[in-house]
């Protein structure tokens, strides 16, 4: 049996060790790590709010909640101010109900490991999620996988394995997070009535950032469970489920992440109602630039014939090695840009890549000579 140590090492030796950055102070874009300021294009921070000093002190004028939970919320560790936040998401999201996790990660594990027990099936997505996989993996039913995209596999799969389980679950991101690829939500809407299935969608890396309204790409659809984080477009902190009365009420009472954990401080659930609603036109200013700087640097990507499968703010530059990866991104780290290696088990073995992921505080010009850089 191998150490901790050896497989550290073996690690090393396939360059996918990894470390924690030490950065220090985050602002408008940029990040500052071991004294030396770079352009910041590897955070979720996709409107760029979440170090806006400005924003930040106007709230607090306003708002003394509380610091700590101090409790599940089954228990004390409730209030008034997830109240008023998940009815602010219902509203969005135009669903009955919607219940607040700590994580994204603890959403989706949650959910999927509630719904699904003995005799259910989940159909999830070859890309999913982690938290989805581990969520399929923790429940007590059977999961398949289908290839990323290929709706005509998946509708193999469900013509052969659908009849033999009970409660049937679609799960797919919406906007896929190491890819930028964008799910086509009506053929899952097909799909799931065709073959009396839930569907799930993950609007992470949409809410807020993607789509029609702030809702994401699902909005108007017959979804019947969205989740999303709070960590990245809103610039927050915490996750969220909206779906029906019913499936809510079931969470509450079989969602062993909701059930067990410490609730987020009131603090935090304040701040990220108060930007859903009293600061909702700002949202919309700041996705309205973001949306400005995906058209330019997609055109950009067109004109150069840079293939990727993106059609979305996270653009991934796909390398392959990981070495060949991780010296890319030193020279462009040189360069005054933060762009860290991605690399397996994250992506699949032989993708290694730079996640480029555009934000509100990004500029073209900056794009446009990480891209020189590369190629």
């Amino acid at each position: 049996m191998k150490s901790i140590h050896e497989e550290l090492n073996e690690l090393r030796l396939k360059s996918q060790f990894r470390e924690i950055p030490k950065i220090t102070t985050k602002k408008d874009g940029k990040v500052i790590i071991g004294g030396n300021e770079f352009i910041n294009f590897a955070s979720n921070d996709y409107l760029g709010i979440s170090t806006k000093e400005d924003l930040k002190h106007e709230f607090l004028k306003s708002n003394n909640s509380l610091m700590s939970s101090a409790s599940a919320r089954l228990l004390t560790g409730t209030s008034e101010e997830y109240t008023c936040l998940e009815t602010t998401l219902s509203k969005i999201f135009n669903k009955d109900a919607a219940l607040i996790f700590n994580t994204g990660y603890q959403a989706n594990l949650g959910v999927v490991s509630a719904l699904i027990k003995k005799g259910d099936v989940v159909f999830s997505d070859k890309l999913n999620h982690a938290s989805i996989i581990d969520g399929m993996k923790l429940s007590d039913g059977d999961f398949y996988r289908f290839k990323h995209f290929d709706y005509n596999h998946l509708e193999n799969i469900l013509k052969t394995k659908r009849d033999k389980y009970n409660r049937a679950l679609i799960v797919s991101e919406s906007v896929f997070s190491m890819d930028g690829d964008i799910a086509d939500l009506d053929k899952l809407v097909e799909l799931k009535n065709k073959y009396n299935c839930l569907l799930m969608i993950d609007e992470a890396h949409a809410f807020c950032a993607c789509g029609n309204t702030i809702a994401g790409m699902s909005y108007g659809k017959d979804v019947d469970i969205i989740t999303a984080t709070f960590g990245k477009a809103i610039g927050s902190f915490g996750a969220f489920c909206t779906a029906n009365a019913d499936i809510i009420d079931y969470l509450i009472n079989k969602s062993r992440s909701f059930i067990f954990s410490t609730s987020i401080p009131p603090i935090n659930i304040a701040w990220t109602d108060w930007l859903l609603t009293e600061k909702l036109d700002y949202i919309k200013q700041r996705k309205a630039l973001l949306e400005q700087l995906v058209s330019e640097t997609h055109a950009l990507l067109k004109e150069k014939n840079i293939i990727t499968p993106s059609n979305s703010h996270i653009i991934p530059i796909i390398i392959g090695d990981n070495e060949k990866t991780i010296k890319i991104s030193e020279k462009l780290f040189a360069m005054g840009y933060y762009i860290p290696a991605i690399r397996p088990p994250t992506v699949p073995i032989g993708s290694s890549r730079l996640r480029i992921s555009l934000t509100a505080d990004s500029t073209y010009e900056d794009f446009k000579n990480i891209l020189y850089t590369i190629y």
